[in-house]
């Protein structure tokens, strides 16, 4: 007897791979399957080409966040411990800033004040004292975003309000701190840049502007803050302090740059108090 051969339903069933459109790649005319393996490589490419991207942007948002918390130059001890001891001033410290008032009487100008990178707010607590105490300037000292003003995108009224019941608003910054009090100079009522220059144009600005520079500093040195002067109103008033460094301007010890300052802190925190409390006198209604 002949054994019959097997139907077609018992053939084993070679799997295929298929183009899109219900085509099998066997049954596809190489014309038609090249575009598809083109496409798939293409895909592959573009996956891996983004993924890159994100491993770069994630490993540079890293960084930043990890250097801004590295050496970050700490206020002196004690300059700040005379501050809080002072009973002429009250310190009232928020998550936004620290507010300097007159523990008597109440300020009608207020000073908001942007510290310079990676440097403590608190170092410059003791250099601005005396403004809060002899000539009744109420002082936001601001913390900046990851120590950096240059990242901290809150507007001036975030401090301001602080400080409630100030009529005349003065914005000033420490180095880059002073380049960010440009930019929120157009908010205020003045400004005051303490080894300092712009990067916008204020020139047509109108405002009363005081830009104080010292002689021995090797970071914003006169020649650079002289160089960005047509930025300024053709009013503002350009004092150099002789003897003083990038870092006399705080309480956080030496600054890797910077030149050798020849005044003293108790001389440079006298200067600072006349220098911003005349203007804070001019500019006030």
């Amino acid at each position: 007897m002949t054994t019959p051969p097997p139907s077609d339903d018992s053939a084993p069933v070679t799997p295929v791979d298929e183009v899109p459109g219900g085509t099998d790649l066997a049954e596809a005319a190489p014309g038609d399957v090249a575009p598809v393996r083109k496409r798939r490589r293409g895909v592959r490419i573009l996956w891996w080409t983004l993924g890159s991207i994100v491993v770069v942007l994630i490993a540079a948002v890293v960084g930043v966040l990890v250097w801004s918390q590295l050496g970050v130059m700490a206020a002196e001890p004690d300059p700040l411990a005379s501050v809080r001891a002072d009973p002429a001033i009250t310190i009232t410290d928020h998550p936004e800033g620290i507010v300097l008032a007159p523990a008597e009487g109440e300020s009608t100008v207020g000073l908001v004040y942007i510290p310079g990178a990676k440097v403590d707010p608190w170092a410059y607590a003791a250099k601005m004292s005396g403004v809060v105490a002899d000539d009744d300037i109420t002082v936001v000292i601001t913390k900046p975003w990851l120590n950096l003003a240059f990242f901290d995108l809150r507007p001036l009224s975030t401090f301001t309000s602080l400080a409630p019941g100030i009529d005349t608003w003065i914005v000033g910054g420490h180095s880059l701190g002073g380049v960010k009090a440009c930019q929120l100079a157009p908010d205020a009522d003045a400004l005051v840049l303490f080894a300092s220059y712009c990067a916008n144009d204020l020139s047509r600005s109108g405002l009363p502007v005081l830009s104080i520079a010292g002689s021995e500093d090797g970071l914003s040195t006169p020649e650079k803050i002289a160089d960005a002067r047509h930025l300024l109103p053709a009013d503002a008033q350009l004092i150099e302090i002789p003897g003083a460094g990038h870092a006399s301007f705080g309480n956080y010890g030496p600054q890797p740059g910077d030149g050798d300052p020849t005044i003293s802190d108790a001389e440079m925190t006298d200067v600072l108090t006349a220098l911003v409390g005349g203007f804070a006198t001019s500019v006030a209604p």
